[in-house]
């Protein structure tokens, strides 16, 4: 028998690449250790993603990637996560108890960027995380009824308000604080306001995420998000017709403007598929995100088909991730989060929370 060897072992495994993050665990660093004990090898993994549900297939591709060295017989992998703060604007420092704030936004309305947005926050949790969703949208807030939530946050102090809880998210929105019914004749400045104190008066509490849904456009309140808020990334929800690619690459514009990564693209409502006869229809043209994606250089996330029980099921307070967990849509949705969560990884890291703070005493 050979003598296995430790570069033998990481070269080897370098012939892994693992789909979310589209790089192999080697050159990521997420290999962290590899002991050699005659033929057997025992890998240490901590990933800079959640991957739940995708565990045993990446501890499979490593071992098989393993064992084409001349002499590993066994192969075991200690598989974690570990989910780091990663860097924001260069003016802005990180809020405590967040370590990453991820804005889904759109160029225009209608194009299921909230639904898109809670199934999103559901299927990270779902994949180990700890995740928060702030309804961003002053103007039309939805999370209370997607996420099935009534009654309003409590307030132990009078100053902040405790995030309400559903499906093992954190929440919250200007919807809680009102009336369903109640319209928000606010002029910009208000609405500015009350973002700032939804996202800092809120006792969060060690979210690895909070996922910020945008209202649509590229208004006051995007350019609040984008000057006042510590974003590591965003992520544009767009339909694949003309007029939606249109003013999503607005968006993208204003996020590359004011130095907030794009994670990636979602084309939304991609494709029809007929509940009677199973016939599949491009109602809304077909490729537009795919395109937009090459165009500006940013990673095409997925797309999600345009179906009955996604509004069904949001609109009821049970969105499909956790409605229905195992079907192929609720799929789509965590392998999307995954990306997201796996791009952001191999972002730069925030190091803020590592920096003492220096106190100058006169004795």
């Amino acid at each position: 028998m050979s003598d296995v060897t430790k570069e033998a072992i990481e070269e080897a495994l370098k012939g892994y690449v693992q789909p979310d993050l589209d790089k192999d665990l080697v050159s990521t660093k997420m290999v962290k250790d590899i002991q050699i004990d005659g033929g057997k090898v025992k890998l240490t993994v901590v990933l800079g993603f959640p991957a739940k549900s995708v565990a045993d297939d990446i501890k499979a591709g490593l071992c098989d990637a393993a064992k084409t060295v001349d002499g590993v017989e066994d192969c075991e992998v200690d598989l974690s996560w570990e989910i780091a703060a990663h860097s924001v604007q260069k003016s802005l420092k990180p809020i405590d108890n967040i370590k990453n704030i991820i804005a889904v936004a759109s160029g225009k309305g209608g194009v299921g960027k909230s639904t898109t947005a809670v199934n999103l926050a559901l299927a990270l949790s779902q994949e180990g995380a700890k995740v928060g969703i702030l309804d961003a949208d002053i103007y039309g807030p939805s999370q209370p009824r997607m996420l099935g939530i009534s009654g309003q946050p409590e307030s132990p102090d009078g100053k902040t308000l405790e995030p309400m809880n559903s499906y093992h998210l954190q929440a919250m929105s200007i919807g809680f604080l009102i009336d369903e019914e109640t319209p928000m004749i606010w002029r910009g400045p208000m609405v500015t306001q009350a973002l700032e104190q939804l996202l800092n008066d809120t006792n969060w509490s060690d979210l690895d995420y909070l996922i910020i849904d945008l209202p649509p456009g590229t208004g006051d309140t995007q350019l609040t998000l984008a000057q006042k808020v510590p974003v590591s990334g965003a992520i544009i929800v767009t339909t694949p017709q003309d007029i939606a690619l249109l003013d999503a690459r607005k968006g993208f514009k204003m996020f590359e403007k004011v130095e907030v990564p794009v994670l990636g693209i979602v084309e939304n409502m991609s494709i029809h598929i007929c509940s009677n006869c199973g016939h599949e229809e491009h109602i809304f043209g077909e490729g537009g995100g795919k395109s937009m994606s090459d165009q500006y250089g940013v990673d095409f996330l997925g797309a999600l088909p345009l179906e009955k029980r996604i509004r069904e099921e949001t609109d009821s307070g049970k969105p499909t991730v956790v409605a229905e967990p195992d079907c192929r849509t609720s799929e789509i949705y965590r392998e999307i989060a995954r990306k997201s969560a796996a791009k952001l990884a191999v972002q730069a890291k925030s190091y803020a929370a590592k920096f003492p703070n220096i106190v100058i005493q006169n004795n």
